[in-house]
């Protein structure tokens, strides 16, 4: 070979056999070939990237190298030695995530529940907008999905301090838009989510029933993809299951990766809880933590705050750290783990949040017909979910008349059989309420 870099162009090319393109550009391309003294190979990378290489990629390299050089190299990965950028203050739009330092990718326990999803994540924040765009998360609350978008972040922003990372709740996007057409200040909206670097959107399924809201969603979105930059969702259900979701933007969502976060298997819950313990100076038994873990089965932040409750009594009570004293921390987790009682209240407010309405105004006495059929949906909810009377019911919406309850039912009932996507978005309601 005439030099090291012809040397490395071969041996490159001989491991994009191996992978796909996408986990090369990611993890790959970066690489450089320092030295190479027909024995030892010195390659430097970042640091982040270095971890994940010698843990899963060693292997590739060092079978490139034996096929190009036919013999076997001993590989010696080094941190890149470039200078750190000036840090510049944070671009921000929207506040920042929540417990954002403690949300990081070294602090999020890995597991079979979340491994896919962690990996995903992992190749986003190493190369915005190259990986997978979007990066769609989804899974019930609690498991995690906010953690990883916000490893992504901090990730991202400490590789590159310029970036301007933009994170919003779904919700607070629809509020922003909604003020925006009020005030006639749409420009400002488009300043704020259309010059991102990266977009993060929480619980993307609160789009579902606003189609103004959408159509800003939409124009956003291609207008970031288009650019090439970074967007991360995550949501409650896959997009196929957002009901009311205009078809090119469930399109839209699909166009990338989607990955799921299910609950933790019992081996996670445990290494959760020792994580856990371990940052807060809390020595737990063998026989507590598996209680714990055997107990709090489908939300990891039950199981954090079961630690801190533990921390707690042993801190401030002096209690000893055994099982009668995770039976008392845990006791009230597991009580408000329990279904809440279904409410008239609840039902009320997922259909306007669905439909995108007013719960005063479901309760009211307009007429208009959004309105009414809001109104008739709610009423044959109640029934379907509570023991109301008919005339309980309409006591719950303004004092109408029993007969104006059982007509509302009936008719909706109707519609309901003859409609099968309104009778998906009800039974996503009533799930919704159940859940809530």
């Amino acid at each position: 070979m005439e030099s090291v870099n012809e040397l490395w162009a071969l041996v490159q090319a001989e491991i994009k056999t191996g992978i796909t393109e996408v986990i090369y550009e990611v993890w790959m391309s970066n690489l450089k070939l320092e030295s190479f003294d027909g024995i030892n190979a010195v390659i430097s990378t970042d640091n982040f990237r270095l971890k994940i290489i010698e843990q899963k990629f060693l292997k590739n390299i060092k079978e490139a190298f034996e096929k190009v050089t036919g013999f076997e190299v001993n590989i010696i990965f080094e941190e890149s030695n470039t200078q750190a950028p000036v840090k510049k203050p944070e671009k921000k739009v929207e506040s920042a995530f929540p417990n954002t330092e403690n949300n990081t990718f070294e602090t999020f326990v890995v597991g079979s529940s979340n491994r896919f999803a962690h990996a995903a994540a992992l190749a986003v924040a190493a190369k915005p907008g190259a990986a997978y765009n979007p990066l769609f998360i989804y899974g019930h609350s609690g498991l995690g999905k906010t953690h990883l978008m916000c490893a992504i972040s901090n990730e991202i922003q400490k590789n590159d301090p310029d970036a301007n990372v933009v994170y919003t709740r779904c919700e607070n996007f629809v509020s922003s838009i909604v003020e925006g057409i009020q005030t006639h200040r749409m420009t400002d909206i488009h300043e704020k989510y259309r010059n991102a670097d990266v977009l993060l959107v929480d619980d993307v399924q609160f789009l579902g029933g606003k189609e103004s809201t959408q159509e800003e969603f939409f124009n956003t979105f291609d207008t970031l993809a288009s650019a090439g930059k970074q967007i991360v969702l995550t949501s409650d259900r896959p997009p196929r299951e957002i009901n009311v979701l205009n078809e090119r933007l469930r399109t839209r969502f699909e166009w990338g990766l989607i990955a799921d976060i299910k609950p933790p298997d019992v081996e996670t819950r445990m290494a959760i809880i020792n994580r856990k313990a371990e940052a807060m100076g809390l020595e737990l038994p063998a026989d507590v933590v598996a209680y714990i873990a055997e107990n709090i089965k489908s939300n990891v932040r039950q199981l954090e705050g079961a630690v801190k409750k533990m921390e707690a009594f042993v801190t401030i009570h002096g209690a000893a750290v055994n099982i009668a004293t995770a039976q008392s921390a845990i006791k009230d987790i597991l009580n408000n783990s329990a279904p809440a009682a279904v409410t008239v209240d609840k039902i009320i407010n997922e259909v306007a949040r669905t439909y995108g309405g007013d719960p005063a105004e479901i309760r009211s006495e307009k007429r208009n017909a959004k309105i009414s059929r809001q109104r008739k949906l709610a009423m044959y909810i109640v029934r379907e979910m509570t023991n109301l009377s008919s005339e309980e019911i309409g006591e719950k919406f303004g004092g109408r008349d029993h007969s104006t309850v059982l007509y509302a039912i009936k008719e909706t009932k109707k519609e309901i059989d003859a409609n099968s996507s309104l009778k998906a978005t009800v039974d996503d309601i009533i799930k919704n309420v159940g859940e809530s």
